[in-house]
């Protein structure tokens, strides 16, 4: 999509449809909604006031209003979109709304689109006062670019529904003001390839993508946006005796894959980082596709397995836009990546597997991989310096029935790496909720024959005992886990969003790592 911003009245501007955000500023429950635009356009509020008097929209979220040829406008077509409440309003909002109006041209043949960049002063109160333009301008456009794809690559008979041009139009005239919505703009296009290449990583089959073909994508990536990049094979994980990782790996004809990518920041002359700057470590699970291996799972649904690759998608996809956008922190995104498949020479139930750092693991179910290829991951990070570290997996299926499909799980043994964390979803919009990994919890990976057994003791907290499990390979090294299984496939069409794959904590990584230069 060509997306481009503007600095002009939206009244004259000629597009096929031109999209304006409303919300509903009724105070109370069970008020009727007051609808009111975000725009001080006097054409564009007198193009759409008869049908908002008539009371049939009422601004909820994602819901739109299509007038056509709107007096006093050169657009051909007059979009409304909700973005619900206005007390209510939050980062969720506005990327949804800009969605919203995407997916609402597609289905209409609309190829080019207009949006109208929400004005702080519409409202008599101000209640835009914490969004600022920055913010809102970056938000539009991710909202807009992420909700642009759709995901039926390999049909031969695809309709083209695409939005080719998407114009962002602001009439602010400040030059101050114009540079920050400038600055959201590009920060916006940036965030959005991110998560929209993270996306497109986790929709292909695994006969495409291989872990070796996963490590060609990376590896072609950070070419482009200038990253270091390694990626290395079986050898590699015997010289580092990452017994874990190479368990999971050995049942498949597809060699595994680990990638490693380097970001270094530059430095202006005679800058230097601190002694103690920290050096953050991205770690994802990548399994391509996931049987179960010998305790292999059910036919339903199997067919989605090819999803369990979406942490490391989102620590590839997190990479690209820390390449462009250049923090002054220390980054190392580091992907274990494998199939997890039946065979003669597959792990099995009551092997004891050696990890890198030495401990022992009794494999109580070969469907718990992604918490082995993680173990090695994380403690090969600390052994490349990493002093923080987050890692994101579609772990495991008891957090997707304690959460559901709204919020994804989150870990952490440290305070103040967790407050770092929550802080960047303000601005990220994701939705994570803690669970805890206390030491009361350590009994359930407890094993007689070895350090630690792969599950739980019993079918309790099964989220929790993966969290436990990973402590063990972090030790003292502050830490977030993410378990995303829930969030990183959509399987309903929203109003702003195709059904797929979600990019889930592309965003939120990516600003927790830019809270370490603030």
């Amino acid at each position: 999509m060509d997306t481009k911003l503007f600095f002009q009245d939206a009244a004259g501007f000629q597009t096929p449809m031109l999209a304006v955000f409303a919300v509903d500023i009724a105070v109370g429950q069970d008020a009727e909604p007051v609808v009111a635009l975000l725009t001080t356009t006097d054409a564009v509020a007198n193009a759409a006031a008869k049908v908002l008097a008539s009371g049939e929209f009422k601004a909820t979220v994602g819901e739109t209003l299509l007038l056509h040829a709107p007096n006093g406008l050169k657009a051909e077509r007059l979009l409304v979109v909700g973005l619900g409440k206005a007390k209510a309003l939050s980062v969720d909002e506005i990327r949804k709304g800009a969605g919203a109006a995407v997916r609402a041209a597609k289905p209409l043949g609309v190829r080019e689109l207009a949006i109208a960049f929400p004005e702080d002063h519409a409202l008599d109160d101000e209640h835009l006062e914490t969004l600022p333009c920055m913010l809102l301008s970056r938000l539009l456009v991710e909202g807009a670019e992420v909700a642009e794809l759709d995901w039926d690559t390999y049909r031969s008979e695809r309709k083209d529904r695409s939005v080719r041009a998407l114009s962002v139009i602001a009439k602010e005239a400040e030059k101050s003001t114009r540079a920050e919505i400038q600055d959201g703009f590009d920060v916006g296009l940036i965030v959005a390839a991110a998560q929209n290449f993270t996306r497109t990583l986790v929709n292909e089959p695994g006969n495409v993508l291989t872990p070796t073909e996963l490590g060609k994508r990376a590896a072609a990536m950070c070419a482009e946006v200038g990253l270091k990049c390694e990626v290395h094979s079986t050898e590699k994980l015997q010289e580092l005796k990452m017994g874990a990782f190479a368990a999971v790996a050995q049942g498949s004809e597809q060699p595994p894959a680990l990638i490693v990518m380097t970001y270094e920041p530059k430095l202006a002359k005679g800058e230097s980082l601190a002694a103690d700057a920290p050096v953050l470590g991205l770690v994802g699970k990548g399994i391509t596709f996931d049987t179960g291996g010998i305790s292999i799972k059910p036919g339903d649904g199997m067919e989605k397995m090819k999803y369990d690759m979406a942490g490391a998608a989102a620590m590839i996809g997190a990479m690209r836009a820390i390449a462009q956008l250049k923090p002054k922190v220390k980054v190392i995104g580091i992907v274990c990546s494998a199939e997890n498949m039946p065979d003669g020479k597959a792990y099995r139930p009551g092997d004891v597997v050696t990890a890198m750092s030495g401990k022992t693991i009794e494999v109580i179910n070969t469907d718990a991989e992604g918490r082995l290829v993680l173990a090695d991951g994380l403690h090969y990070a600390k052994t490349l310096g990493c002093t923080h570290l987050i890692d994101a997996a579609t772990l495991t299926g008891a957090c997707v029935v304690a959460l559901g499909i709204v919020n994804a799980g989150l870990f952490s043994n440290d305070e103040p790496t967790w407050q770092k964390f929550m802080d960047a979803t303000k601005i990220s919009g994701e939705k994570f909720w803690r669970l805890p990994c206390t030491d009361d919890y350590k009994d359930q990976i407890k094993s007689h024959i070895a350090d630690m057994r792969n599950t739980g003791a019993n079918r309790w907290g099964g989220a929790i005992s993966a969290a436990m499990f990973l402590k063990e390979f972090v030790g003292e090294t502050p830490w977030v886990h993410l378990d995303i299984a829930g969030c990183a496939w959509n399987d309903e069409n929203k109003p702003w969003l195709a059904n797929g794959p979600s990019g889930i904590a592309v965003r939120s990584i990516l600003e927790w790592v830019r809270g370490y230069e603030r």
